[in-house]
């Protein structure tokens, strides 16, 4: 039976409750229609908020026109990009105004220092370029007692944060505060510096995956130590600014120097050391497991080692020695080493000693393992000084020492030999040290080895200005040994060096000439301090005596008539002075080197302080019988005859040119100086023959008057001059007036009557003082 078609229409209108409705992709959907539009349609709103721009004209602002307050408070935002942005704008405004920051550095730095121990690495970096390169080079002439107790209880709390970035970054911004403000390491917070730099040390394992960190808190720790009281000399060595005054100083310690309350800290000191030694032990394997050194692990190394190097220093020169017990070597109380500190170096770090270089090792790697030995040698000769070493232990490093001296460790390019020479420089202090406990079998090789490295250096270099401060350090130790017994063959071989070392000195000081003004004073001390010590010692007086005939070539020569004048002209006054005191000490002094002094003496370019200094010198090494009375007088009549004055200006000018003010001024010391030798019808019997045959070589008016008073001061009444004399100045004495009379030297604002005047004055006194010789 067929279907209704009701059935089939009531089926098609069923489906039409669930028809899909097709949408066109992209299309925006329709909102649903029982929604409520909350649109809200505005041309423009004004707020009271918005008109900040204007309250701002006037006040400084960075380049987004923050200004410090917002900026301040924005360090402290959740966001680390703020407070990054905000550092950054600081930065920006305090260099925009720098008047902003005189006047509100100390609100900023209480505020920043917050930020020390923040989370974020890139907001800490951020804060340090800021402390580094705008804060604290402002406040570096302002109270630093006051930024320095803003900024270490910050940067303390810090070093013991969990987060171990964070702990690394503490030491950095101490190392920093340190840089600008060494006073700020007192002794208030040096305890707990050292306290932090242990701990971080103990736990060092973790932080060896990042040894740049590592590398940068190792370089903190020995500027630590550096400060302390007990290290400043050895600062100084280091000091790259002031070569010349380092080398000048650098052997002369006080151990005598106030710890000014660092006595205490002794003890956190010597904690130290075998956690320092342990570091060091660490990277060993990873230098010989590596196929080259690596900077950062080297540079944890050096700092490790020198940082163990100023500890030693500080333990033996800082403890309180009433305390101790009296050391068998005669310095400072072996006490002071405990037994832990003596095993640790002794079964730890000395027998390590050598470090060999492995075959694949470059040539910068191996420079750098003989910078490492080096520093290892110095802590074993400054350990040495304190506390008795095994003797198998001092011949190991007496020997590296010896090899170190002769250039073996040395290579040949540039680069080597400045390495050698910079690390040599620091062990040289060491060989007075040594020589000082008396002569044994290396003495003989260690100076061998020493007068080899002092003629073969360079003048002017650093290394030839640390081999004449050691000379000089030697000379003590040395004399007292040449005082005791001369035949010993090891007293001959000390004589022997200290020969070679002596006739060094002049070619040295001729080579350096008067390019190198701070090494010829060196060299200069040094002579002086020999002569000192020749007065002592009956061994050294010819050998100093000698050398006046190498330093002519440092005064003045005439070769061909010609005078060629040395470096000592152009010195520096205090190094001119130190030549002229070294004179003193010779047991005699020849006629050579008298008309080498004379010669110089005559230079226009002398000053004539210098050339009155010359004199009294040469007066007081004649009173002491150092100079014959025949040289000393020719000398006399030397400077009187050959001094030059203006050509154009006799008598007339003699109160207005300073030359010609000069010679009168000389002629009258040289003329007292004659009266206090004794007896003047000997000093007349010298030098009348010699005057008297001047005079008719026609000398300048200035010049001849100086002679004929060398003469008055010497005669008598009646005259003791021979008839012979009298007869040569009566044929000259008329034309010498008449040339005083003559001379042309009229200024424009004086009349012809005024000037003939004046012009007769001094010829008149001067022809009463010559006729009397002859009258009487």
């Amino acid at each position: 039976m067929p279907r209704s078609k009701a059935n089939k229409n009531s089926k098609k209108q069923k489906g039409i409750d669930f028809k899909k409705i097709r949408r066109k992709v992209g299309r925006k959907l329709p909102p649903p229609k029982n929604t409520t539009d909350t649109e809200i349609k505005s041309k423009a709103i004004v707020l009271p908020e918005q008109s900040l721009a204007a309250e701002k004209a006037g006040l400084a602002v960075n380049k987004k026109g923050l200004t410090l307050k917002e900026l301040l408070q924005q360090t402290s935002h959740h966001n680390p990009k703020v407070r990054r942005d905000a550092l950054i704008g600081i930065k920006d405004l305090f260099t925009r105004y720098p008047a902003e920051q005189k006047l509100h550095k100390y609100a900023a730095v209480e505020k920043l220092r917050e930020r020390i121990g923040d989370d974020d690495k890139v907001v800490r970096k951020s804060l340090y370029d800021l402390f580094k390169v705008v804060i604290l080079p402002c406040c570096k002439e302002d109270n630093q007692e006051l930024i320095v107790s803003l900024l270490v209880p910050y940067i303390f709390n810090a070093m013991t944060h969990l987060v171990v970035d964070v702990r690394m970054m503490a030491f950095d911004f101490l190392d920093l505060i340190l840089e600008f403000y060494p006073p700020s390491f007192s002794p208030s917070y040096a305890e707990k510096i050292f306290q932090n730099y242990e701990d971080i040390l103990v736990r060092n394992q973790y932080y060896l995956q990042d040894k740049g960190k590592l590398k940068d808190a190792l370089a903190g720790l020995v500027r630590c130590l550096s400060l302390l009281p007990w290290n400043k000399e050895e600062t100084d060595l280091h000091n790259k600014d002031a070569t010349g005054q380092r080398v000048l100083h650098a052997f002369e310690v006080d151990v005598s120097m106030s710890s000014n309350g660092f006595s205490y800290i002794i003890k956190n000191l010597k904690d130290l050391v075998p956690v320092l030694i342990n570091s060091f032990l660490e990277f060993i394997p990873l230098v010989h497991a590596m196929e080259s050194l690596e900077g950062k692990s080297f540079g944890c190394m050096i700092s490790i080692l020198h940082s163990i190097y100023l500890i030693v220093r500080s333990i033996a020169y800082g403890t309180d020695k009433d305390s101790e017990s009296p050391s068998s070597q005669g310095g400072p109380d072996a006490a002071v080493w405990d037994v832990n500190i003596s095993s640790t170096f002794l079964k730890k770090l000395f027998p390590r000693f050598p470090l060999n270089p492995v075959d694949h090792l470059s040539e910068k790697d191996c420079d750098r393992l003989f910078d490492l030995n080096m520093i290892v040698a110095k802590i074993f000769f400054e350990l040495n000084e304190w506390t008795s070493l095994p003797p198998n232990l001092l011949e190991t490093f007496l020997e590296f020492f010896e090899n170190a001296l002769l250039g073996k460790f040395c290579r040949a390019t540039q680069s080597g030999k400045a390495v050698w020479e910079e690390c040599l420089v620091q062990l040289l202090s060491f060989i007075p040290k040594f020589l000082s406990r008396g002569a044994s079998s290396w003495t003989s090789r260690l100076l061998q080895a020493f007068t080899q490295t002092f003629r073969e250096s360079k003048p002017g270099s650093l290394m030839k200005l640390a081999c004449v401060s050691a000379i000089e350090d030697m000379l003590t130790p040395i004399e007292s040994m040449l005082s005791i017994e001369t035949s010993n063959p090891e007293n001959l071989e000390l004589q022997d060096a200290l020969l070679a070392w002596i006739r060094e000195l002049p070619l040295l000081l001729i080579q350096l000439g008067d390019k190198h003004p701070t090494c010829s004073q060196v060299v200069l001390r040094l002579q002086l301090r020999i002569g000192q010590c020749s007065l002592l010692n009956s061994s050294l007086v010819c050998m100093y005596d000698n050398t006046q005939y190498s330093l002519l070539d440092f005064y003045c020569t005439c070769q061909g008539g010609q005078i060629c004048y040395g470096p000592f002209l152009r010195l520096p006054r205090e190094s001119q002075e130190l030549s002229l005191c070294s004179l003193y000490y010779f047991s005699y002094l020849d006629l050579p080197i008298l008309k080498s002094i004379a010669c110089c003496c005559l230079s226009a370019d002398l000053d004539p302080y210098v050339l009155f200094r010359i004199i009294e010198v040469l007066h007081s090494a004649y009173r002491d019988g150092h100079i014959k009375i025949a040289d000393y007088l020719s000398v006399f009549i030397t400077l009187v005859l050959r001094f030059k004055v203006s050509p154009e200006i006799g008598s007339a000018g003699f109160k207005s040119d300073p030359l010609c003010q000069t010679l009168k001024s000389m002629t009258t010391v040289l003329c007292s100086y004659m009266a206090q030798m004794g007896d003047n019808s000997l000093v007349l019997q010298i030098v009348e023959k010699v005057v008297i045959d001047q005079i008719p070589q026609m000398p300048s008016l200035d010049n001849s008057c100086s002679l004929l008073r060398m003469l008055v001061t010497v005669d008598s009444k009646p005259t003791r001059l021979s008839e012979q004399s009298i007869i040569i100045l009566g044929q000259h004495l008329s034309e010498y007036l008449m040339d005083a009379v003559q001379v042309r030297m009229l200024p424009k604002t004086l009349t012809s009557h005024q000037y003939m005047f004046e012009a007769m004055l001094f010829p008149t006194y001067m022809s009463h003082l010559i006729l009397s010789l002859i009258l009487f």
